[in-house]
């Protein structure tokens, strides 16, 4: 069980009661006096996020209130209850009603106190939570220590975090749940058929390579995830500018998010066959570079010129589905942090996803509401496919006219999917560029809890 959770029933807890204006006058009207009169000399209101801590009779902290959205609020944050231990002194609470979900209360609880300390140290505070009743405390500390292993990776600078560091990281994770690991590094990835990953990670000195993890019996339903491992984007050739490459870092969130995932899925025991693929590489700059105008084959056989040498990320991804879809899994999901047109249509908190299965999209969509990891079905519109000719090449990997880029980006990948009984995308940011409840700026997971529950549903 998590470090910051407790056994239900562990005595000694204070109580947390969750406050709606509706539900207020009465909860107010069952405290102490003292406690009414501290509430109305302190001014406290029950808005969403507010927190009053009560006193006992000895002046120690002997209840708290939190205010949350009603049930039918238009902009009710799912995650809102990860800002309370933050306003909270170190001890033990637990929740004294449901603020709607507690499944979703508690790994808020545990999410809101991350705190990434590789370079230096944090707050020792730790306020603990009993696990309310009815909730499956392995399940959610499943889901939090997949948050914290995706927001580490994506935290940590690429100077510790290359290629490499990325294989040393998925190696660790087999060990842990006794998963086959190999990989494919350098000139090995030509002599493989992987020619997209080896062009893409040549210049720089840390090896690309491709990583393959694979747990689970051979006999039940195979499940492939794919996840971007740019461990550092330059823009290659078509250099970005400084202030586009200073989170950088975090152009391996696909892969980030893919390996929480498939933690989950582990840790689980789902009845899965699982394979993990992720195409690690440093996008660098130096003489054998690849270049704008380049002609570049793919494992599929399909010819790709280089409309744009920072527009990586879905040349490393197409061989590694193609290498996925060889099995004809019954579900391919690939995670990459991949487009910024993404972010100019959903912004950062929401990534869009692509698929040509329509249950998955609204399975998907419902979980993600549910466990407060929201996602948005845009379309594969494939009249846009146009914009992906070349006049040399079967294809180009960026469109000329700069629009609908994150759906073209997806129609790109979508060439590269055809044996697979349902293929899905998400194009996540794989950031949070200002503190949110339960989810403080830096890395995050993205797509992949919401992923999770629909194969819990479908194959668990």
């Amino acid at each position: 069980m998590h470090p910051l959770l407790r056994p239900a029933g562990t005595a000694g807890a204070t109580p947390v009661t969750f406050v709606t204006p509706k539900s207020f006058p009465t909860v107010k009207a069952r405290l102490r006096p003292a406690q009414q009169n501290f509430l109305e000399a302190t001014g406290f209101e029950p808005h969403p996020g507010r927190t009053a801590i009560l006193p006992d009779a000895k002046g120690a902290v002997g209840a708290v209130l939190f205010g949350v959205e009603a049930e039918d609020a238009r902009h009710r944050d799912p995650l809102l209850v990860g800002k309370l231990p933050g306003q909270l002194p170190a001890g033990l609470y637990h929740f004294a009603n449901d603020p709607g979900d507690l499944t979703r209360a508690a790994f808020a609880w545990i999410a809101g106190q991350y705190r990434f300390t590789r370079y230096r140290k944090a707050s020792a505070k730790e306020v603990l939570l009993v696990v309310p009743s009815g909730v499956d405390g392995e399940a959610v500390t499943q889901a939090a220590e997949a948050t914290t292993i995706a927001r580490d990776l994506i935290n940590t600078p690429a100077n510790d975090l290359g290629p490499a560091e990325l294989e040393t990281a998925i190696r660790d994770l087999a060990r842990r749940h006794r998963a086959k690991v190999t990989s494919i590094i350098g000139e090995d990835l030509l002599k493989q058929n992987l020619p997209m990953i080896h062009a893409v990670g040549a210049a720089s000195p840390r090896a690309p390579r491709l990583v393959d993890l694979v747990w689970g019996n051979e006999k039940h339903p195979k499940v492939t995830l794919v996840g971007k491992g740019v461990c550092f984007d330059t823009g290659g050739l078509d250099l970005k500018p400084s202030s586009s490459m200073l989170l950088m870092k975090k152009d391996m969130g696909g892969a980030a998010a893919a390996i929480g995932l498939a933690h989950m899925i582990m840790a689980a025991r789902l009845p899965v066959r699982l394979r993990l693929l992720v195409p690690a590489v440093e996008n660098a700059v130096a003489g054998n570079a690849f270049r704008p105008g380049d002609v570049f084959p793919t494992r599929k056989g399909l010819t790709v010129e280089i409309g744009n040498t920072d527009a990586e990320g879905r040349l490393i991804l197409c061989d590694a589905l193609t290498l996925a879809d060889e099995e004809a899994p019954e579900l391919i999901a690939d995670f990459a942090t991949l487009t910024g047109a993404a972010r100019v249509a959903l912004g950062p908190d929401l990534p869009p996803v692509y698929t040509h299965d329509d249950a998955l999209a609204a399975e998907l969509a419902a979980a993600g509401m549910a466990v407060g990891d929201p996602v948005w079905r845009l379309p594969l519109w494939q009249p846009y496919a146009g914009g992906l000719d070349s006049k040399v090449a079967d294809m180009n990997n960026v469109t000329t006219g700069g629009f609908a880029g994150s759906i073209t980006a997806a129609l790109y990948l979508a060439r590269f999917v055809e044996k697979a009984k349902s293929w899905l995308h998400a194009d996540v940011f794989g950031w949070v560029p200002s503190e949110k409840p339960g989810r403080p700026q830096g890395g995050e997971m993205q797509a992949a809890r919401a992923l999770f529950e629909v194969l819990k549903g479908r194959f668990g």
